[in-house]
This record gives structure tokens, C-alpha cells and sequence, in this order.
């Protein structure tokens, strides 16, 4: 749902709720016309500061999506990079895990020979 669309609909919720109040209370048809009228000037001043509110929403999502385009690709570099780091890093464990594995290998089957053996 848009924001816009929301707050619109607000707004005429409220119109209608306030029109239908007024009708509702037993007033003298002067009266009437002046509650209406002052209802219907506080009801512009809100969809007006409804709208103003919509506007800077709107200012916001565009300055932060423009935020996300600069420095989202930054981001993920940075995050590669790391990973980059971390796979140089880890590279000589790796590779001393693996030697360690092949001994352990080697030797087990060493130790399987010699029982077979017997």
C-alpha cells in the first residue's frame, strides 16, 4: 500500500467521522454552519501537514536510496576482500591439515598391513 494512498485515506476517514458527529449533535443550523466551517479548516491544515509529512517521507527514501547506491558496491567489495584475506590466511593450515590427514592415512594403512600380516 502506498503511503500516499494511506494517508489520504486517513484523511477522509476523519472528514467523514467529523461530518458525521456534527450531524449527530443537536445543534442550531448556525451553529452547524460554523462547527463545519472550523472543522473543515482544521481538516485542510492537517491534509496539508499530511502532504508535507508524505513530501519529506518521500525526500527521506530517495536521499537513502541514493545512500544504498554509493555505498552498498563499496560494501560488498570490502566483504570479498575479507573473504580474500581469510582464504590467503587460512591457506597454510589448510595445508598443513592436509599433510596431517595423509600421515594419518599413511599410517593407517600401514597399521592395517601389519595386521593383515600376522
Amino acid at each position: 500500500m502506498k503511503a500516499s494512498t494511506f494517508f489520504i485515506g486517513l484523511a477522509a476517514g476523519a472528514v467523514t467521522s467529523a461530518i458525521a458527529v456534527l450531524y449527530s449533535t443537536p445543534q442550531a443550523g448556525s451553529e452547524l454552519r460554523s462547527s463545519v466551517k472550523s472543522v473543515s479548516l482544521e481538516m485542510k491544515d492537517k491534509l496539508k501537514d499530511v502532504k508535507g509529512k508524505v513530501a519529506d517521507l518521500k525526500d527521506s527514501v530517495t536521499d537513502l536510496s541514493e545512500d544504498a547506491k554509493e555505498l552498498v558496491p563499496g560494501t560488498v567489495q570490502e566483504m570479498k576482500d575479507s573473504v580474500e584475506d581469510w582464504k590467503r590466511s587460512t591457506e597454510h593450515n589448510k595445508k598443513r591439515l592436509e599433510k596431517e590427514i595423509s600421515a594419518i592415512q599413511t599410517a593407517l594403512e600401514d597399521l592395517e598391513k601389519s595386521f593383515s600380516t600376522r
